[in-house]
């Protein structure tokens, strides 16, 4: 499984090499991937589909950004709690 992101008009995104998703909210997705943990902040945002056979999580709604959690970081706070402050 190899790992990729596309986005298309910023309405939607598909991720491969996606394990898990972890949260999910209109405002925010945060999923496990090949490569760490990503989090996709918008708003109005669904997720379609989550195969986890294939690797593939497809996002729609409007994106603001797409971010990786530094799994290096040192602090109390969770890597959750980082992400959405």
């Amino acid at each position: 499984m190899s790992h990729s992101i596309t986005s298309n008009m910023r309405e939607n995104v598909r991720v491969t090499g996606a394990l898990e998703v972890l949260s999910f909210d209109d405002a925010g997705v945060v999923c496990t991937t090949e490569l760490g943990v990503l989090a996709i902040k918008g708003a109005n945002l669904r997720v379609l589909n989550l195969n986890t056979d294939t690797g593939v999580l497809d996002v729609v709604g409007v994106i603001d950004s797409l971010a990786y959690a530094d799994k290096h970081q040192k602090g109390k706070q969770s890597i959750l709690g980082r992400i959405f402050k």
